[in-house]
């Protein structure tokens, strides 16, 4: 049964109204989130804008978390496209006015540390999310919006900062999980099972502290693709192997197909470990280290539908399903082997004196050391056994940042921020065709691609309390950024590019009126200029003449006008927070065709115009209606269109892809004992699109994005001081959803965890 939005949407206006029941709140003065904790977030929280947040705590008693971004699950207008446990390339953070589509419209930092992947923009450019482990995390906040002059560009989405733990004493954890997920999707009817263990130790001596962390997840996740033919491009004839087991059914243009069978059914297994040490030189300056380790290697295998007269899987040659003929490509079932390993490093020096002036410097360095995958090009069955197939490797990728910040503080009325910025990308990728994809050596070069990009920034703002009841925050970031060294090639041909450099400002300004005690009016405005990453102006092909095809070096960047007004009420135990929101983006970088010069092309071009326009209400409060109960919940309605794109005119008045018009969570935690927590979560979204052009209306297939309800739930029983002991379920009501790929269906968990 596929739900409306109505019960949903009364049921949090009736979460929204209960806040009468609500008792002892936060503080909020001015529009400025005051954090508490051990190790508060390094977000720019006197910055008047939206800024929700979650705790280790809090992760602990209401999600069922087996990776990183599993934190974010249940906030406002967040979705994390996550397929399976461990999924390192194509979880993609999507926010208000960005979709799954656009990783590059977001920055994820961990310990400031940067985390997000500017190497390219979508898809298999997900967050390097496996450089953080659950029980790492201290807190996780999220700035919504390019308000900041301290972020580039890539803002516009949001900027997510994980804070991890470092001890104050000794302590030790560890922690066992194991999923089981029953899935049932066309022919396939399986189980895959997950098993998850970390163990952790820290300590501070003196002016010393340090924390290690050692995670391995081993789990079989659920299908990905689906081979499939159009009906209607079979030939009509009895040629062909007569097989039987295609599943009929419409694509997401609503075109008769056939499912042939399930592929990229991946066994994964990723070791992460993660070293902090800390040196107190007094307790007004110390200097961090963070070094990261994440290796993952996966196989990914097909599972054919189809069988012959005799009852044997047919993966290959020309087939005859109901008197029409199909011809199978080698690569229709397809085969692959990753192998990666990738380090971090990370560096700061910090003064934390609160007084006149503090300054920090830090650097990081990101390193893919190996990254191969390795696919056959070889049909099975004879590929089970090795091949010809071919080699990606990237080995050399990577990315690098350096800053200077300062923070002066001339009076109680004043904070002013000021810094130096620099980032640095390198592409690295060759493919090569070897005689044996499972163990042979390189061989013919297929396609390259190299590339590296720049920017060098300088910002400044100021937060200016110049009345009792107001305050502003303006800022001013500069920012110079540089494309060179790019090449691109094919076996024989190599096209270099010319190098390229643009100057960008990009002006900030906020606004916090405090009308009373329990109100707090809010205005922010941002623009953002999100530079094209190397991969988008790179990668493309090299005809027979030497020139480049199917990309552009010369793409625009994208910019966009960023604003929010938000008020926000104090409640006696909790906050209700409702917000407008909206964003004027030029020169969006996307996927189409260029109708007026390329009709039968696809590349990343620029759109000319998206408008978004959105509402946001959020709610949390403690002990409502009896003692032990807390709520939260979000609900945001978008609207999210093209209103430009003369190179594709069939997309001006469609929807921006992945882009829903309702969004909503909910998640209630009850604390039944102090030892037995109980939580029951939901959420929801409405249908939305992967086309510009909006023809893909049916989200329930393959490569379709579906509107979805999932339920959750999570117990968890402290058996003792040091033990505890979590069990959950994901989906609970098995809702089979898609974006593009299937989302996991019912999911059970269960964790073992220990405390010293």
């Amino acid at each position: 049964m596929k739900p409306t939005m109505s019960p949903l949407a009364l049921a949090l206006l009736a979460a929204f109204s209960s806040a009468v029941c609500a008792q002892d709140a936060p503080i909020h003065q001015l529009g400025t989130v005051t954090i508490s904790g051990n190790r508060p977030t390094s977000l720019p929280t006197q910055i008047p804008t939206t800024i929700e947040g979650i705790t280790k705590e809090e992760v602990e008693r209401t999600i069922n978390a087996t990776d990183a971004e599993d934190a974010l699950k249940y906030l406002p207008s967040l979705l994390v496209r996550k397929r399976y446990i461990g999924d390192y390339n194509h979880a993609v953070l999507s926010t208000r006015a960005s979709g799954t589509g656009n990783s590059a419209r977001s920055m994820v930092y961990a310990d400031g540390i940067l985390l997000s992947n500017y190497l390219g923009n979508g898809a298999t450019f997900a967050p390097r999310w496996g450089m953080v482990s659950p029980e790492q995390i201290e807190r996780v906040d999220v700035l919504y919006g390019p308000f900041s002059a301290a972020y580039g560009g890539n803002s516009v989405g949001a900027v997510v900062d994980y804070v991890t733990r470092m001890p104050t004493k000794f302590e030790a954890h560890a922690k066992l999980t194991l999923t089981h997920q029953p899935f049932d999707l066309y022919r396939t009817s399986d189980s895959y099972q997950g098993k998850q263990g970390s163990f952790s130790l820290g300590d501070r001596q003196g002016g010393w502290s340090w924390y290690v962390d050692l995670n391995r997840t081993d789990s079989d996740g659920q299908p990905l693709t689906f081979p499939t033919r159009l009906l209607g491009a079979g030939t009509p004839g009895s040629t062909g192997t007569p097989v039987t087991g295609a599943v009929a059914g419409q694509d997401r243009a609503n075109k008769d197909w056939l499912i042939l069978g399930a592929a990229t059914q991946y066994h994964t297994v990723q070791d992460q470990f993660k070293a902090k040490l800390a040196y107190d030189f007094s307790p007004r300056l110390r200097a961090s280290y963070t070094f990261g380790l994440w290796r993952n290697d996966s196989e990914g295998r097909p599972s054919s539908y189809l069988r012959d007269g005799g009852g044997l899987a047919v993966y290959g040659g020309t087939v005859n399903i109901g008197g029409r003929s199909y011809a199978l490509g080698a690569t229709d079932f397809n085969l692959s082997n990753e192998n990666l390993q990738h380090f971090m490093h990370g560096l700061t020096l910090k003064s934390s004196t609160r007084g006149v002036f503090d300054w920090e410097l830090a650097a990081s360095l990101y390193d893919y050391d190996k990254d191969i995958l390795r696919a056959a090009t070889t049909a099975l069955p004879a590929a089970s056994a090795g091949g010809a197939g071919r080699i990606v490797n990237q080995g050399g990728t990577g990315w690098n940042t350096l800053s200077a910040k300062g923070v002066w503080r001339p009076d109680a009325a004043h904070v002013a921020e000021f810094g130096y910025q620099r980032e640095a990308y390198k592409l690295a990728s060759i493919e090569n065709a070897t005689g044996d994809w499972i163990a042979g050596a390189p061989g013919a070069r297929n396609a390259a691609f190299t590339g590296k990009s720049e920017t060098n920034s300088l910002y400044a703002q100021d937060s200016w309390k110049f009345a009792p009841s107001w305050k502003t925050v303006l800022g001013l970031r500069y920012e110079h950024w540089h494309a060179h060294d790019g090449a691109i090639s094919n076996a024989t041909r190599t096209a270099p590019y010319p190098e390229r450099s643009e100057n960008h400002l990009s002006p900030k300004a906020a606004l916090a009126y405090q009308a009373n005690e329990d109100w707090v009016l809010k205005a922010s405005l941002g623009r953002a200029v999100r530079m094209p990453t190397v991969s988008e102006l790179y990668q493309g092909g090299v005809n027979a003449a030497g020139h480049t095809t199917n990309n552009d070096p010369n793409l625009k960047p994208e910019k966009s006008w960023t604003s929010e007004l938000t008020a926000e009420r104090k409640l006696a135990a909790g906050l209700l927070r409702l917000t407008a929101f909206g964003e004027r983006t030029s020169d969006a970088l996307y996927s189409q065709t260029n109708v007026l010069v390329t009709p039968n092309v696809n590349n990343i071009q620029n759109v000319d115009r998206i408008r978004t326009k959105g509402l946001e209400a959020a709610y949390t409060a403690d002990d409502v209606w009896l003692r032990g109960l807390g709520l939260s919940s979000s609900l945001t309605w978008t609207d999210s269109k093209i209103v430009r794109n003369d190179k594709f005119p069939a997309s001006v008045g469609k929807w921006q892809p992945r882009i829903p018009e309702w969004r909503a969570t909910g998640v209630a935690n009850y604390a039944a004992t102090d030892k037995l927590s109980l939580t029951l979560a939901a959420r929801y979204s409405g249908s939305q699109y992967s086309t510009l052009d909006n023809t893909d209306v049916n989200g329930f297939t393959y490569q379709g994005a579906s509107k979805y309800f999932t339920t959750d739930v999570r117990a968890r029983y402290r058996i003792s001081q040091q033990w505890s002991l979590a069990l959950g379920i994901d989906n609970l009501n098995n809702y089979k959803y898609w974006n593009f790929h299937p989302y996991p269906q019912r999911t059970y968990v269960a964790e073992l965890k220990f405390d010293l």
